[in-house]
């Protein structure tokens, strides 16, 4: 330690005269206060400190040179950390994350989606939308013994079926939603067929014709596709002889209606319904008679699949795929009409064509879901739809899917049981 400091006098503040009156009690300013700690602290101040100024210079050095103490610097510590974290959270809440504008709520009405099939015209069947749009074709098939088994009847729409002549039955096969790529095989044109063809607005295909019928083609503006004229639209297959060898496929028949401008066709449909299976079925064998054993026809309901197989001459009548495989012919709907026949002109070999009363009206016997409906069927001209109805005259609705309709010549020729 310097042996040369000597520490300050000690000077006491100077206290006006009122306050060192006798008659009221001395007091003392905050300055005065402030001293006196300062002098008990550290001494009587030198005559500078008697001053404010004097009193800060003196005051500056002597706190600055304090020892903080220990809990000062926890608080001042514990100070620092809240102050640092409210800053991170302004930080965050302010930049990271910008203010987020709520979007107003709209409703909006409920807008089912399109669906992605629709009923086809032709069997009611779902189908993309752009099967309603192409042309319907009607194509002639033979049904003699030498033709069976047959190609292309179980991807038909709809199936006629009648005399042709001599007692050999013959059939008119209508595609929209298939395509099938082997057809036959192709026979010739009889006039009740073509009308039945034009309730479709149907391409009718044929080969050749009777002469009736092909004068009908003419006077009635069919929508003609003759295998004479277009010979490329058909093929002759070896494994059978002619005249039972002439073959087709849609694909090739399309060629030929896009050619001739043959665009969709414009028809009513035959209205459909959901399949309603009978709990109590009454109707699970149909027998048709049309001539002789070769060409009679059964049907049998099959309960699991709501349908009716086919069967002729006594056996199941199976189709004949190009690939070689057969398949039984099974339609959901089974319409046998009842309608005027008689015998027409002669034909080269001595028999007699057919001739039927297609425009008019008659005895409808409906069969599906293993029951019957007895009701009407009617036909107001060439180029009108036939329709069904029942005995109250409400429209007769058919199970979707294929329908035979079978043209017979008294009642007596529908049994079922």
């Amino acid at each position: 330690m310097n042996s040369d400091f000597k520490p300050p006098e000690k000077h006491r503040p100077t206290v006006s005269a009122i306050e060192d009156s006798p008659d009221r009690p001395a007091l003392k300013s905050e300055a005065a206060v402030d001293e006196q700690k300062i002098e008990q602290e550290f001494g009587p101040a030198p005559d500078e400190a008697k001053t404010r100024s004097g009193r800060l210079r003196l005051l500056l050095p002597a706190f600055a040179s304090r020892r903080p103490r220990k809990k000062h610097l926890i608080l001042a510590g514990l100070v620092i950390l809240v102050l640092a974290a409210a800053a991170t959270s302004f930080a965050i809440l302010h930049f990271d994350h910008p203010t987020v504008i709520q979007p107003k709520l709209v409703v909006k009405k409920y807008v089912a989606p399109k669906p992605t099939t629709v009923a086809s015209t032709l069997t009611g069947l779902q189908v993309d939308p752009s099967v309603n749009n192409r042309p319907v074709t009607a194509v002639m098939v033979e049904n003699s013994t030498f033709a069976r088994p047959q190609s292309g009847l179980d991807q038909a729409g709809v199936v006629f079926e009648a005399l042709a002549e001599g007692g050999i039955t013959r059939f008119m096969a209508v595609y929209q939603d298939t395509q099938p790529n082997y057809i036959g095989p192709v026979r010739s044109a009889r006039p009740y067929y073509i009308q039945w063809a034009l309730g479709f607005d149907a391409v009718y295909t044929h080969d050749g014709g009777s002469p009736e019928g092909l004068s009908d083609i003419t006077s009635w503006n069919v929508k003609d596709l003759n295998e004479f004229y277009n010979s490329s639209a058909f093929e002759a297959i070896t494994s059978r002889e002619a005249p039972h060898d002439v073959y087709t496929s849609i694909a090739q028949l399309s060629q030929v209606e896009t050619k001739d401008n043959y665009g969709k066709s414009i028809y009513t449909g035959f209205p459909r319904k959901k399949d309603s299976p009978s709990k109590t079925p009454n109707a699970t064998t149909i027998n048709l008679t049309f001539s002789s054993t070769d060409y009679n026809v059964e049907y049998n309901y099959v309960a699991t699949t709501n349908s009716y197989q086919r069967s002729e001459g006594g056996a199941p009548h199976m189709e004949l795929n190009s690939d070689g495989s057969q398949v039984q012919i099974t339609p959901k709907v089974v319409v046998a009409m009842v309608l005027p026949y008689s015998y027409g002109a002669l034909d080269s070999s001595g028999a007699y064509y057919s001739v039927y009363g297609v425009v008019g009206s008659g005895q409808v016997d409906v069969f599906q879901d293993g029951t019957v409906t007895v009701g009407t069927w009617a036909k107001t001209s060439n180029a009108s739809q036939i329709t069904f109805t029942q005995a109250n005259g409400q429209p007769l609705d058919l199970n979707a899917g294929q329908t035979w309709i079978e043209a017979l010549a008294g009642s007596q020729d529908i049994t079922y049981n």
